[in-house]
């Protein structure tokens, strides 16, 4: 047997059909495709019909749900980390964060973080700083002299209710201060309230003009006769 005498098994590999090449061929003209109609025009959209009946993919059960607010974690066994420390691929003395995980590439993906997980043998001495880590192998760390710090993320939902209470980036009045302004309003009003009848007991009002005595109405003459 020599290199160019290697050869695929018969029916291995199937040439594809080459269309249109004439009609000497058997797929010229038409292309193997018929004479009109919708599947011989390019832009199908007839897979899946069935003839005007409830067709069998809205006929299965639907089950479950795709959860919008679901968390992308980058899952990372400890027993993994062990292995890249081995072979010197993590920095031991400096913090493991998301950026470490995934130069050694043991992160793939992970768009809200990295998350510990137990499974394997752990007993380098490190300082985790990620998004999430099981109980287990919070433990595991622990006990090898390591530590785990998962930073807390403020909701979306208590930082627009911060914002919301700052006006122009000064803190808003704290509850003193409105029941101050409250009160320093019911003592203005009181004030001008005092005031108004004062002004008016030290106004007298003008005499009111005598009203002029109505005209007698005439009735127009009588035209004679």
């Amino acid at each position: 047997m020599k290199l160019n005498e290697l050869r695929d098994n018969a029916g291995a590999r199937k040439g594809r059909m080459r269309v249109g090449r004439g009609i000497g061929s058997g797929k010229g003209k038409t292309g193997g495709r018929g004479q009109k109609g919708q599947k011989s025009r390019e832009g199908v959209s007839i897979a899946g019909f069935e003839g005007g009946q409830m067709p069998l993919h809205m006929r299965l059960p639907k089950r479950g749900f795709n959860n919008i607010f679901a968390k992308d974690y980058a899952e990372v066994n400890l027993g993994a980390i062990q292995k890249a420390v081995d072979a010197k691929k993590l920095d031991v003395k400096g913090t493991i964060d998301h950026a470490a995980l995934k130069a050694a590439g043991l992160a793939r993906g992970g768009k809200h973080g990295v998350r510990l997980l137990a499974k394997g043998e752990f007993s380098a001495k490190l300082s985790f700083v990620v998004a999430g880590a099981s109980k287990s192998a919070v433990a595991a760390v622990e006990k090898a002299g390591g530590s785990v710090e998962i930073p807390t993320i403020v909701p979306a939902a208590d930082k627009a209710k911060e914002k919301k209470g700052t006006t122009r980036g000064k803190p808003s009045a704290g509850p003193d201060a409105k029941t101050k302004k409250a009160e320093n309003r019911a003592k203005k009003a009181a004030a001008t309230a005092e005031a108004k009848p004062a002004k008016a007991a030290a106004k007298p009002k003008a005499a009111a003009k005598p009203k002029a005595a109505p005209k007698p109405k005439t009735k127009p003459a009588a035209d004679k006769a």
